[in-house]
Protein backbone atom coordinates (compact mmCIF):
# COMPACT_ATOMS: atom_id res chain seq x y z
CA UNK A 1 0.00 0.00 0.00
CA UNK A 2 1.74 3.17 -1.05
CA UNK A 3 1.31 6.29 1.31
CA UNK A 4 3.16 9.23 2.43
CA UNK A 5 4.88 7.51 5.17
CA UNK A 6 6.27 4.39 2.90
CA UNK A 7 4.66 1.40 1.57
CA UNK A 8 4.13 -0.98 4.00
CA UNK A 9 3.61 -4.44 2.73
CA UNK A 10 0.46 -5.85 4.40
CA UNK A 11 -1.71 -8.86 4.71
CA UNK A 12 -4.84 -10.47 6.64
CA UNK A 13 -4.23 -13.13 9.44
CA UNK A 14 -4.41 -15.96 8.90
CA UNK A 15 -2.91 -15.89 5.77
CA UNK A 16 -4.01 -18.25 2.97
CA UNK A 17 -2.48 -18.76 -0.52
CA UNK A 18 -6.15 -18.93 -1.89
CA UNK A 19 -7.48 -15.85 -0.06
CA UNK A 20 -7.06 -13.30 -2.75
CA UNK A 21 -8.69 -10.48 -0.68
CA UNK A 22 -5.92 -7.43 0.45
CA UNK A 23 -5.59 -6.75 3.66
CA UNK A 24 -6.69 -2.48 2.80
CA UNK A 25 -8.64 -1.21 0.41
CA UNK A 26 -9.54 2.63 -1.15
CA UNK A 27 -11.27 3.91 2.07
CA UNK A 28 -7.62 3.36 3.86
CA UNK A 29 -5.90 4.70 1.31
CA UNK A 30 -8.31 8.15 1.26
CA UNK A 31 -7.93 8.43 5.06
CA UNK A 32 -4.48 8.04 5.24
CA UNK A 33 -4.08 10.72 1.96
CA UNK A 34 -6.58 12.98 3.26
CA UNK A 35 -4.04 13.50 6.95
CA UNK A 36 -1.19 14.05 4.41
CA UNK A 37 -2.77 17.19 2.11
CA UNK A 38 -4.14 18.90 5.47
CA UNK A 39 -0.35 18.37 7.24
CA UNK A 40 -2.74 17.00 10.30
CA UNK A 41 -0.79 17.40 13.67
CA UNK A 42 -0.34 13.56 14.56
CA UNK A 43 1.69 14.35 17.33
CA UNK A 44 -0.78 14.10 20.17
CA UNK A 45 -2.25 10.42 21.03
CA UNK A 46 -3.99 8.91 18.07
CA UNK A 47 -6.71 6.80 18.22
CA UNK A 48 -7.61 4.32 15.57
CA UNK A 49 -11.07 2.37 15.65
CA UNK A 50 -11.83 -0.91 13.71
CA UNK A 51 -8.84 -1.04 11.85
CA UNK A 52 -9.49 -4.10 10.21
CA UNK A 53 -6.14 -5.34 9.32
CA UNK A 54 -4.28 -3.18 10.63
CA UNK A 55 -3.06 -1.26 7.80
CA UNK A 56 -4.08 2.75 9.28
CA UNK A 57 -1.80 1.69 12.34
CA UNK A 58 1.28 -0.43 10.39
CA UNK A 59 0.97 3.16 7.68
CA UNK A 60 1.46 5.73 10.81
CA UNK A 61 3.38 3.67 13.20
CA UNK A 62 5.91 6.37 13.37
CA UNK A 63 3.24 8.73 15.23
CA UNK A 64 2.52 5.59 18.27
CA UNK A 65 -1.35 5.21 17.30
CA UNK A 66 -3.72 2.91 19.46
CA UNK A 67 -5.86 0.54 17.63
CA UNK A 68 -9.21 -0.39 19.58
CA UNK A 69 -10.53 -3.89 17.96
CA UNK A 70 -13.60 -6.07 17.73
CA UNK A 71 -11.50 -8.75 15.92
CA UNK A 72 -8.79 -11.33 17.25
CA UNK A 73 -8.11 -11.79 13.64
CA UNK A 74 -7.67 -8.12 13.19
CA UNK A 75 -5.69 -7.56 16.12
CA UNK A 76 -3.22 -11.05 15.01
CA UNK A 77 -3.10 -9.20 11.48
CA UNK A 78 -1.79 -5.89 12.88
CA UNK A 79 0.87 -7.65 14.68
CA UNK A 80 2.26 -9.75 11.91
CA UNK A 81 2.07 -6.70 10.03
CA UNK A 82 3.94 -4.68 12.55
CA UNK A 83 6.31 -7.27 12.30
CA UNK A 84 6.58 -8.05 8.47
CA UNK A 85 7.55 -3.74 8.23
CA UNK A 86 10.46 -3.78 11.06
CA UNK A 87 8.02 -1.68 13.60
CA UNK A 88 9.23 -2.47 17.20
CA UNK A 89 6.74 -4.03 19.51
CA UNK A 90 5.32 -1.90 22.03
CA UNK A 91 5.35 1.25 19.14
CA UNK A 92 1.19 0.54 18.69
CA UNK A 93 -0.84 0.30 21.51
CA UNK A 94 -3.48 -2.86 20.89
CA UNK A 95 -6.76 -2.23 23.01
CA UNK A 96 -10.13 -4.21 22.32
CA UNK A 97 -13.61 -2.89 22.20
CA UNK A 98 -13.89 -4.31 25.83
CA UNK A 99 -11.28 -2.59 27.57
CA UNK A 100 -10.96 1.12 28.79
CA UNK A 101 -10.27 4.00 26.11
CA UNK A 102 -7.40 6.11 26.42
CA UNK A 103 -7.82 9.40 28.80
CA UNK A 104 -7.07 11.70 26.38
CA UNK A 105 -7.34 11.49 22.34
CA UNK A 106 -6.24 14.00 20.06
CA UNK A 107 -6.91 12.35 16.78
CA UNK A 108 -9.68 10.06 16.48
CA UNK A 109 -9.86 8.20 13.13
CA UNK A 110 -12.57 5.84 12.50
CA UNK A 111 -13.04 2.99 10.50
CA UNK A 112 -16.33 2.83 10.08
CA UNK A 113 -17.80 -0.64 10.78
CA UNK A 114 -20.33 -3.16 9.36
CA UNK A 115 -22.49 -2.48 12.84
CA UNK A 116 -24.12 0.62 13.25
CA UNK A 117 -24.93 -0.78 16.97
CA UNK A 118 -20.69 -1.27 17.58
CA UNK A 119 -20.30 2.51 15.86
CA UNK A 120 -22.91 4.23 18.64
CA UNK A 121 -21.01 2.24 21.52
CA UNK A 122 -17.71 2.77 20.16
CA UNK A 123 -18.25 6.77 20.34
CA UNK A 124 -20.26 7.11 23.09
CA UNK A 125 -17.25 5.40 24.89
CA UNK A 126 -14.79 7.45 23.11
CA UNK A 127 -16.64 11.19 23.62
CA UNK A 128 -15.98 11.90 27.12
CA UNK A 129 -11.80 11.70 26.54
CA UNK A 130 -12.53 13.99 22.87
CA UNK A 131 -11.90 17.59 23.55
CA UNK A 132 -12.30 20.54 20.98
CA UNK A 133 -9.19 20.17 19.01
CA UNK A 134 -9.83 16.27 18.63
CA UNK A 135 -9.00 16.10 14.71
CA UNK A 136 -11.68 13.41 14.01
CA UNK A 137 -11.99 11.51 10.59
CA UNK A 138 -13.95 8.51 9.56
CA UNK A 139 -13.77 6.15 6.65
CA UNK A 140 -15.77 3.99 4.72
CA UNK A 141 -16.75 2.91 1.42
CA UNK A 142 -19.60 4.46 -0.06
CA UNK A 143 -22.07 1.51 0.41
CA UNK A 144 -21.33 1.89 3.92
CA UNK A 145 -21.47 5.40 4.89
CA UNK A 146 -25.10 5.87 5.12
CA UNK A 147 -27.58 9.27 6.71
CA UNK A 148 -27.37 7.09 10.01
CA UNK A 149 -24.03 6.94 9.93
CA UNK A 150 -23.38 10.66 9.45
CA UNK A 151 -26.65 11.08 12.25
CA UNK A 152 -24.42 9.03 15.18
CA UNK A 153 -21.45 11.25 14.53
CA UNK A 154 -23.16 14.10 14.90
CA UNK A 155 -25.86 13.46 17.91
CA UNK A 156 -22.14 11.61 19.88
CA UNK A 157 -19.44 13.84 18.82
CA UNK A 158 -20.47 17.10 16.73
CA UNK A 159 -21.10 18.77 13.36
CA UNK A 160 -20.61 16.00 10.95
CA UNK A 161 -20.18 16.55 6.94
CA UNK A 162 -18.81 14.43 4.28
CA UNK A 163 -16.45 14.60 1.42
CA UNK A 164 -16.64 13.85 -1.86
CA UNK A 165 -16.18 10.17 -3.29
CA UNK A 166 -13.38 8.59 -4.37
CA UNK A 167 -12.86 5.63 -5.80
CA UNK A 168 -15.87 4.06 -4.19
CA UNK A 169 -14.88 5.39 -0.52
CA UNK A 170 -15.55 8.47 1.56
CA UNK A 171 -14.44 10.47 4.54
CA UNK A 172 -16.50 11.47 7.76
CA UNK A 173 -15.48 14.83 8.73
CA UNK A 174 -16.73 15.99 12.37
CA UNK A 175 -16.05 19.10 14.89
CA UNK A 176 -16.04 17.68 18.37
CA UNK A 177 -18.36 20.00 20.66
CA UNK A 178 -17.53 18.84 24.37
CA UNK A 179 -21.26 20.53 25.16
CA UNK A 180 -22.99 18.38 23.57
CA UNK A 181 -25.38 16.36 25.44
CA UNK A 182 -25.14 12.96 24.85
CA UNK A 183 -27.08 9.92 25.16
CA UNK A 184 -26.84 7.22 27.20
CA UNK A 185 -24.96 3.83 26.27
CA UNK A 186 -28.03 1.35 25.17
CA UNK A 187 -25.67 -1.43 25.22
CA UNK A 188 -25.01 -4.01 26.44
CA UNK A 189 -28.87 -4.75 25.62
CA UNK A 190 -30.71 -7.77 27.30
CA UNK A 191 -34.53 -9.44 26.25
CA UNK A 192 -36.48 -12.00 27.04
CA UNK A 193 -36.28 -14.96 24.16
CA UNK A 194 -39.91 -16.58 22.97
CA UNK A 195 -41.39 -19.73 23.73
CA UNK A 196 -40.73 -22.96 21.54
CA UNK A 197 -37.08 -22.77 21.10
CA UNK A 198 -36.59 -25.76 23.55
CA UNK A 199 -34.12 -24.95 26.34
CA UNK A 200 -33.75 -21.18 25.70
CA UNK A 201 -37.71 -20.85 26.45
CA UNK A 202 -38.39 -17.79 27.70
CA UNK A 203 -34.64 -17.16 28.68
CA UNK A 204 -32.76 -14.18 28.98
CA UNK A 205 -30.05 -13.38 26.40
CA UNK A 206 -26.85 -10.28 26.64
CA UNK A 207 -26.00 -8.89 23.53
CA UNK A 208 -23.19 -6.01 23.04
CA UNK A 209 -22.89 -3.87 20.89
CA UNK A 210 -21.78 -5.58 17.45
CA UNK A 211 -23.72 -8.81 17.82
CA UNK A 212 -25.64 -10.06 14.83
CA UNK A 213 -29.11 -9.49 15.21
CA UNK A 214 -28.16 -7.91 18.84
CA UNK A 215 -31.80 -6.62 19.16
CA UNK A 216 -34.10 -10.18 18.55
CA UNK A 217 -33.25 -13.88 17.93
CA UNK A 218 -32.69 -14.38 13.88
CA UNK A 219 -34.31 -16.51 12.12
CA UNK A 220 -31.83 -19.00 11.68
CA UNK A 221 -30.94 -19.12 15.06
CA UNK A 222 -34.12 -19.90 16.07
CA UNK A 223 -34.80 -22.75 13.94
CA UNK A 224 -30.81 -24.11 15.12
CA UNK A 225 -32.50 -23.97 18.68
CA UNK A 226 -35.62 -25.86 17.63
CA UNK A 227 -33.67 -28.44 16.55
CA UNK A 228 -30.22 -29.18 18.81
CA UNK A 229 -28.95 -32.32 19.57
CA UNK A 230 -29.16 -33.32 23.48
CA UNK A 231 -26.09 -33.25 24.28
CA UNK A 232 -26.65 -36.66 26.07
CA UNK A 233 -23.14 -38.41 26.78
CA UNK A 234 -21.33 -35.44 25.56
CA UNK A 235 -19.06 -34.11 27.94
CA UNK A 236 -16.99 -31.54 25.97
CA UNK A 237 -18.78 -29.54 23.54
CA UNK A 238 -17.91 -26.23 21.73
CA UNK A 239 -19.96 -23.43 20.78
CA UNK A 240 -18.04 -22.75 17.31
CA UNK A 241 -18.41 -18.71 16.63
CA UNK A 242 -20.74 -18.50 19.95
CA UNK A 243 -22.00 -14.92 19.20
CA UNK A 244 -23.97 -14.26 22.21
CA UNK A 245 -24.07 -17.37 23.45
CA UNK A 246 -27.42 -18.63 22.84
CA UNK A 247 -26.98 -21.62 21.32
CA UNK A 248 -24.04 -23.57 23.89
CA UNK A 249 -26.24 -22.25 27.11
CA UNK A 250 -29.19 -23.73 25.71
CA UNK A 251 -26.79 -27.11 25.57
CA UNK A 252 -25.96 -26.47 29.07
CA UNK A 253 -29.17 -26.26 30.62
CA UNK A 254 -30.45 -29.11 28.69
CA UNK A 255 -26.94 -31.32 29.70
CA UNK A 256 -25.69 -30.09 33.13
CA UNK A 257 -22.92 -32.82 33.02
CA UNK A 258 -21.62 -31.37 29.88
CA UNK A 259 -18.75 -28.46 30.30
CA UNK A 260 -19.46 -26.24 27.36
CA UNK A 261 -16.50 -24.16 25.40
CA UNK A 262 -17.31 -20.87 23.66
CA UNK A 263 -15.24 -19.49 20.89
CA UNK A 264 -15.27 -16.82 18.73
CA UNK A 265 -13.10 -14.25 17.46
CA UNK A 266 -15.01 -11.12 18.50
CA UNK A 267 -14.55 -9.91 21.86
CA UNK A 268 -18.18 -8.58 22.01
CA UNK A 269 -19.36 -11.79 21.26
CA UNK A 270 -17.30 -13.67 23.79
CA UNK A 271 -18.41 -11.18 26.43
CA UNK A 272 -21.87 -11.56 25.28
CA UNK A 273 -21.94 -15.49 25.36
CA UNK A 274 -20.16 -15.18 29.34
CA UNK A 275 -22.92 -12.36 30.10
CA UNK A 276 -25.54 -14.67 28.77
CA UNK A 277 -24.88 -17.84 30.11
CA UNK A 278 -24.43 -16.58 33.75
CA UNK A 279 -27.91 -14.36 33.23
CA UNK A 280 -29.29 -17.88 32.58
CA UNK A 281 -27.60 -19.64 35.56
CA UNK A 282 -26.76 -22.71 33.69
CA UNK A 283 -25.40 -25.43 36.31
CA UNK A 284 -22.71 -26.81 34.54
CA UNK A 285 -18.50 -25.99 33.43
CA UNK A 286 -18.40 -23.05 30.52
CA UNK A 287 -14.84 -21.96 29.70
CA UNK A 288 -15.09 -18.56 27.13
CA UNK A 289 -11.98 -17.85 24.71
CA UNK A 290 -11.20 -15.18 22.22
CA UNK A 291 -9.37 -16.79 19.38
CA UNK A 292 -9.44 -17.99 15.89
CA UNK A 293 -11.63 -20.97 15.85
CA UNK A 294 -10.09 -24.22 17.38
CA UNK A 295 -6.89 -23.16 17.59
CA UNK A 296 -5.08 -24.48 20.50
CA UNK A 297 -8.12 -27.22 21.81
CA UNK A 298 -6.21 -30.86 21.78
CA UNK A 299 -7.00 -33.10 18.71
CA UNK A 300 -9.74 -35.40 19.31
CA UNK A 301 -10.69 -34.17 22.86
CA UNK A 302 -13.87 -32.63 21.91
CA UNK A 303 -17.64 -34.63 22.00
CA UNK A 304 -19.84 -32.27 20.32
CA UNK A 305 -19.42 -29.13 17.93
CA UNK A 306 -22.09 -26.74 17.47
CA UNK A 307 -21.87 -23.71 14.66
CA UNK A 308 -23.75 -21.37 12.47
CA UNK A 309 -20.66 -19.90 10.41
CA UNK A 310 -20.39 -16.79 8.68
CA UNK A 311 -20.19 -16.17 5.06
CA UNK A 312 -19.08 -12.60 4.91
CA UNK A 313 -15.67 -11.41 5.93
CA UNK A 314 -16.75 -7.53 6.14
CA UNK A 315 -18.37 -6.84 3.05
CA UNK A 316 -17.06 -9.65 0.99
CA UNK A 317 -18.54 -13.01 0.78
CA UNK A 318 -16.43 -16.42 1.27
CA UNK A 319 -16.55 -19.62 2.37
CA UNK A 320 -12.76 -19.68 3.95
CA UNK A 321 -14.52 -19.33 7.40
CA UNK A 322 -16.93 -22.00 7.30
CA UNK A 323 -14.35 -24.17 5.86
CA UNK A 324 -11.45 -23.68 8.54
CA UNK A 325 -14.29 -23.63 11.06
CA UNK A 326 -14.98 -27.54 9.86
CA UNK A 327 -11.66 -28.26 9.26
CA UNK A 328 -10.76 -27.03 12.49
CA UNK A 329 -13.80 -29.23 14.41
CA UNK A 330 -12.32 -32.22 12.60
CA UNK A 331 -9.43 -32.22 14.04
CA UNK A 332 -10.86 -31.37 17.30
CA UNK A 333 -13.60 -34.02 17.70
CA UNK A 334 -12.53 -37.66 18.99
CA UNK A 335 -13.73 -40.68 16.47
CA UNK A 336 -17.52 -40.67 16.88
CA UNK A 337 -17.63 -36.86 17.47
CA UNK A 338 -20.37 -35.01 15.80
CA UNK A 339 -20.35 -31.81 14.05
CA UNK A 340 -23.93 -29.58 13.88
CA UNK A 341 -24.13 -27.03 11.68
CA UNK A 342 -26.88 -24.70 10.60
CA UNK A 343 -26.51 -22.42 7.06
CA UNK A 344 -28.78 -21.10 4.36
CA UNK A 345 -29.45 -23.88 1.94
CA UNK A 346 -27.49 -22.34 -1.13
CA UNK A 347 -24.40 -22.38 0.75
CA UNK A 348 -24.34 -25.99 0.09
CA UNK A 349 -22.85 -26.92 3.64
CA UNK A 350 -23.44 -30.63 2.96
CA UNK A 351 -20.82 -30.96 -0.27
CA UNK A 352 -18.04 -29.32 2.00
CA UNK A 353 -18.40 -31.49 4.80
CA UNK A 354 -18.94 -34.91 2.89
CA UNK A 355 -15.55 -33.92 1.33
CA UNK A 356 -14.34 -33.25 4.85
CA UNK A 357 -15.59 -35.94 6.75
CA UNK A 358 -16.94 -38.08 4.21
CA UNK A 359 -20.66 -37.58 5.15
CA UNK A 360 -23.26 -35.54 6.04
CA UNK A 361 -27.11 -35.85 7.37
CA UNK A 362 -29.61 -33.45 6.99
CA UNK A 363 -31.34 -33.44 10.42
CA UNK A 364 -33.81 -30.81 9.86
CA UNK A 365 -34.57 -28.11 7.06
CA UNK A 366 -37.48 -25.44 5.93
CA UNK A 367 -37.50 -22.98 2.65
CA UNK A 368 -34.35 -21.05 4.09
CA UNK A 369 -32.61 -23.44 6.41
CA UNK A 370 -30.46 -26.62 6.61
CA UNK A 371 -29.40 -28.24 10.00
CA UNK A 372 -26.77 -31.06 8.97
CA UNK A 373 -24.63 -33.80 10.95
CA UNK A 374 -21.27 -34.58 10.45
CA UNK A 375 -19.67 -37.75 12.32
CA UNK A 376 -15.90 -37.95 12.78
CA UNK A 377 -14.80 -41.51 11.54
Amino acid sequence: MTTAWGEPVLARFPEDPRDRLRAWDASDEYLLRHLDEQRADLSGTVVVVGDRWGALVTALAAHRPIQITDSFLGQEATRANLARNGVEPGTVGLLTTQDPPPGRIDVLLVRVPKSLALLEDQLLRLAPFVHEGTLVVGTGMVKEIHTSTLTLFERILGPTRTSLAWRKARLILCTPDPSLERPANPWPYSYALPDGIGAMSGRTVVNHAGIFCADRLDIGTRFFLRHLPDGRGARRVVDLGCGNGVVGTALALANPDAEVLFTDESFQAVASAEATYKANGAPGRAEFRIGDGLEGVPAGSVDLVLNNPPFHSHQAVTDTTAWRMFTGARRALRPGGELWVIGNRHLGYHVKLRRLFGNSRLVASDPKFVVLKAVKR
